[in-house]
């Protein structure tokens, strides 16, 4: 299970309602920011979330929207002395933003946290057993942008009337069937996991995209996603503007979804020159199971 509290869901200007972009997330005990944007700390507390077991942030690209936070999130934790070490994913671009942004405070490797550079690669990002984390590249202006892919894996249960119907008791052979291994039970008889386990099911695929002017060349990496978090700024009738400043639109995060075989679509990164009813009606008339994030929206997968 994935649990997104949306703490900033404003594009570059921020308005009385947005706070510039960050997203935490949470699960199977561990939780972490997507993106820092100016204000997060206080995201955090307006929510309810708070500052408790949040040493991991993951920054889709540098842009100071999405990265400006951090400052006063560190210093908050500093003084509450709430974190041990805070790990920081980001593209190597990204990361010398950052390092030098702190630097510029606190001067060279004086945060007032311990802090963790971990630069992206496409690929595996951190496996904590429940689920995992892997990246991959987009394309938002000369940066070096990622995506992120959340996946927990399917799993295979024990089905009780095949275990009653073959005769294993309950208790530790069950337990070894569960976790694959085959058993001899009374008699002699050997009984192999695939006797007694279902199919597998409840693995969950979650995928969030920072700012990204083109969605070309990433349907496989959304491909069946039971969530698709993604950037709409403009609408389609400002679709030269979307190009040039390296945006999407309502109608091409829509079609994304759609061509994606998606389950859901939360749309983020709102303009504050369109109303948000214009822009679900434009996605809606493409994939009608969308909604557009607010602050301290929280979504569960």
């Amino acid at each position: 299970m994935f649990a997104l509290t949306f703490l900033g869901t404003s594009a570059s200007v921020p308005s009385v309602e947005r706070n510039h972009p960050a997203l935490l997330l949470e699960a199977a005990g561990e939780r972490m920011l997507i993106d820092c944007g100016e204000g997060t700390q206080r995201q955090l507390l307006r929510s309810g979330a708070g500052f408790r077991r949040l040493d991991r942030i993951l920054l889709t690209h540098g842009h100071l929207d999405h990265v400006l936070g951090i400052p006063g999130l560190f210093s908050t934790l500093g003084l509450r002395q709430t974190s041990d070490v805070m790990t920081i994913h980001a593209g190597p671009g990204t990361l010398d933003v950052v390092i030098r942004m702190l630097a510029g405070f606190w001067g060279e490797g004086r945060a007032p946290i311990s802090v963790q550079f971990a630069p992206l690669s496409e690929g595996p990002v951190v496996d904590v057993g429940d689920f995992a984390i892997s990246c991959f590249p987009v394309r938002h202006r000369g940066t070096d942008s990622f995506g992120f892919t959340f996946q927990s894996p399917a799993r295979r249960h024990l089905l009780s009337d095949r275990l009653a119907a073959l005769g294993v008791p309950d208790g530790p052979l069950r337990g070894e069937l569960a976790a694959g291994r085959p058993i001899t039970i009374e008699g002699g008889r050997m009984i192999d996991p695939e006797d007694v386990l279902g199919p597998p099911s409840g693995g969950k695929k979650l995928v969030v995209i920072g700012d990204t002017e083109t969605t070309e060349g990433l349907f496989h990496r959304v491909a069946d996603a039971d969530l698709l978090v993604i950037e709409a700024t403009f609408l389609d009738r400002d679709a030269p503007t979307a190009r040039d400043y390296g945006h999407l639109t309502a109608a091409e995060a829509a079609w994304f979804a759609a061509a994606s075989n998606v389950q859901q679509l939360v749309l983020t990164h709102q303009s504050g020159r369109y109303e948000d009813n214009e822009i679900l009606a434009e996605a809606a008339a493409i994939f009608p199971n969308v909604r557009i994030a607010a602050d301290f929206d929280r979504i569960v997968v």
